[in-house]
C-alpha cells in the first residue's frame, strides 16, 4: 500500500491506494512506472558499461591479489562486515548483493545484517572490536568529510595489533575501490559471475 496525497481534499491522505504498475500518484511529475518485476529481476536493466576485467586484466588481476592479500589473517565474518558498510555508505548495490550473501553462506544472521546500517544504535550486536572496525570503515569511506578522528584510529588500533590494523585498513581500502569500479561500470546488482 501507497500513501498519497488525496487533490480533492487539502491535506487529506488517502491510503487506500495500491502499489501496481497501474496506480498513477497525482502528485508526480514524471510519468514513468517500474514494475516490480523489473526490479527483482537483474537481466531487465542495462548492461554493465565496461567489462573491467576484459579490458584491464592486469589491473583487475592486482586488485584480485590486493583484496586476496588485505584479507589474510582476518576473521571472514568481520571482512563482510567491513565490505557490508562501505558498500551501504558508498550505494553499491552489485557490492552489497555480493557480501550480503557472502555474509549468509559463512553463517551470518540476517539480524546482525539488518543492523549493520545503524550499528551505533544496535551496538550489542556487534562485539567491541567489530565496532571498532566499522567506525573505522566510516571514517575511511567518508575521509574527504573530515579526515579519520584520532579518536576513531586509536579505538581500532586498541582492538587490532598493528598487522591486523594495516589489514583491516587494505580491506577497507579495496572494497572502496570495488565499490568504485561497480558504480563506475554499472554492474547490475545480483549478477556477480562467482555465483
Amino acid at each position: 500500500m501507497v500513501m498519497t496525497t488525496n487533490t480533492n481534499t487539502p491535506n487529506a491522505t488517502n491510503t487506500n491506494t495500491m502499489n501496481t504498475p497501474n496506480a498513477t500518484n497525482m502528485n508526480a511529475t514524471n510519468a514513468n512506472t517500474t514494475n516490480a518485476r523489473d526490479i527483482m529481476n537483474p537481466t531487465t536493466t542495462a548492461p554493465a558499461r565496461l567489462d573491467f576485467a576484459k579490458s584491464a586484466p592486469k589491473v583487475f588481476r592486482s586488485l584480485v591479489g590486493f583484496d586476496a592479500a588485505a584479507r589474510d589473517g582476518l576473521d571472514p565474518a568481520l571482512v563482510e562486515l567491513i565490505q557490508i558498510r562501505a558498500s551501504h555508505l558508498n550505494h553499491c548495490a552489485y557490492c552489497l548483493h555480493m557480501h550480503t550473501n557472502d555474509a549468509r553462506k559463512a553463517g551470518e544472521s540476517e539480524d546482525r545484517l539488518h543492523m549493520v546500517p545503524v550499528w551505533r544504535e544496535a551496538r550489542h550486536f556487534f562485539t567491541e572490536r567489530e565496532r571498532a572496525a566499522l567506525a573505522l570503515t566510516e571514517a575511511v569511506t567518508r575521509v574527504a568529510d573530515a579526515g579519520v578522528p584520532d579518536d576513531v584510529y586509536a579505538e581500532a588500533a586498541a582492538h587490532f595489533d598493528d598487522q591486523e590494523l594495516a589489514h583491516v585498513l587494505a580491506l577497507i581500502l579495496t572494497i572502496n575501490t570495488w565499490n568504485r569500479v561497480a558504480l563506475a561500470t554499472a554492474k547490475v546488482a545480483g549478477t556477480d559471475e562467482r555465483r
